[in-house]
């Protein structure tokens, strides 16, 4: 029996993110807890075991996309995610950092489900439909980030972080079985192969460029709070529990940000909204190194936030409509690559300076997208 509907797949990838959240807000925290390296080698670790995963998936997307695109991205989506749900128990089976690296490693190689689910949204005989859908998997995706971290701290917290990689597992699995039951199979018709018009490698490159960057100011955080959140102010118990809520304030602006999204492009021409986004959203990083209570942090945060998320939808609306299957990986190698930069590039700045010069650094970085993010909008190419 067929539990089919256009609502299955967002809630899929709901659940999907939300065991990833719930997994990684507590990530940094069992590393310490298992380390027997010093302080700086222990933050070293920490940048990149959070971030391989991302690294390996930025390589691995675009041929999962490339495979997917030629056939039928359903059955692809269903081994990735019981092959990710392995991925976790191994997490939970790790007693080292090495081993702790090596499943993360691991995992990058079993490809983001997100790339799937834009491939398949995209599929839908009218263009309004894919527009709807495609909104759909990425405010699903938003939602899950938003509730994920601070379940997760709680979790992580109460029942143990080895426990709370299981239960992330089991979360996977049963959205595999959503969509294997759920979700109609699609292949994709070679009348529409013929007829796809693929977007220019320029427009690719640079729409990659401005997500990378500004999705590294959105990833960044996670990586650093054990070492942040103590010179905010707050007493060590309770650093797990502020943590979540933190990155719960991120997601609630990331999340807001996109619905804001329609209503801000109707105020002002595209290009020059795209770069004010950008320019805030500098600024309100730059003013992350001047507080020193964890309320003010909180508040710059999400205004940060609130600021960045809207740049995503913007610049890939247009040129997702003419896509294929690599163009989309490419697309999502550059949002998924950049929780490798974020966490590596903050705790590699932390390590040898202090949390201001890395606020400023990413900052810098969202500015020297500007050039980018002004220039005429992508087009398909005939």
């Amino acid at each position: 029996m067929r539990l089919g509907g256009p609502h299955i797949l967002p809630v899929s990838m709901f659940f999907g993110s939300f065991a990833w959240s719930f997994v990684y807000v507590s990530l940094p925290f069992h590393i310490q807890a298992i380390s027997t390296a010093d302080p700086v080698s222990t933050l070293r670790w920490t940048g990149w075991i959070l971030g391989i995963s991302s690294l390996v998936t930025v390589v691995t997307a675009p041929v999962w996309g490339r495979f997917a695109a030629g056939g039928d991205p359903k059955t692809f989506y269903v081994v990735v995610e019981v092959l990710q749900g392995l991925g976790f128990l191994g997490m939970a089976a790790a007693r080292t950092l090495p081993e702790l690296f090596l499943a993360r490693f691991v995992l990058g190689f079993m490809g983001a489900t997100s790339t799937f689910a834009f491939i398949m949204a995209g599929r839908a005989t009218e263009s309004g439909a894919v527009r709807g859908r495609v909104a759909a998997v990425q405010s699903a995706m938003t939602v899950g980030q938003v509730v994920g971290p601070l379940a997760g701290a709680i979790a992580a917290a109460r029942m143990g972080f080895r426990e709370s990689f299981v239960l992330g597992g089991v979360i996977l699995w049963g959205c595999a079985a959503l969509v294997k039951w759920g979700v109609p199979s699609q292949p994709e018709p070679a009348r529409r192969r013929a007829a796809e018009r693929p977007a220019r490698m320029g427009d690719v490159a640079r729409v990659s460029l401005i997500i990378l960057a500004g999705s590294t100011q959105v990833f960044f955080l996670p990586a650093i709070l054990p070492q942040v959140i103590p010179d905010l102010g707050v007493a060590a118990p309770r650093t797990l529990e502020v943590g979540g809520l933190l990155i719960f304030a991120s997601g609630a602006a990331a999340a807001l940000g996109a619905l804001l999204t329609p209503w801000l492009g109707e105020l002002l021409v595209e290009r020059r909204l795209i770069v004010l986004l950008l320019v805030a959203s500098s600024g309100f990083l730059a003013l992350l190194g001047a507080v020193h209570s964890v309320w003010p942090y909180g508040v710059l945060r999400f205004l940060q936030v609130l600021c960045i998320a809207p740049v995503f939808p913007l610049v890939v609306a247009r040129i997702a409509q003419h896509a294929g299957g690599t163009a989309i990986g490419v697309i999502n190698s550059a949002r998924i690559g950049a929780a490798f930069v974020g966490p590596v590039v903050a705790t590699t700045m932390l390590a040898w300076t202090s949390a201001p010069a890395l606020y400023l650094l990413l900052g810098a970085m969202g500015i020297a997208c500007l050039p980018l993010a002004a220039v005429a909008q992508p087009r398909a190419r005939a």
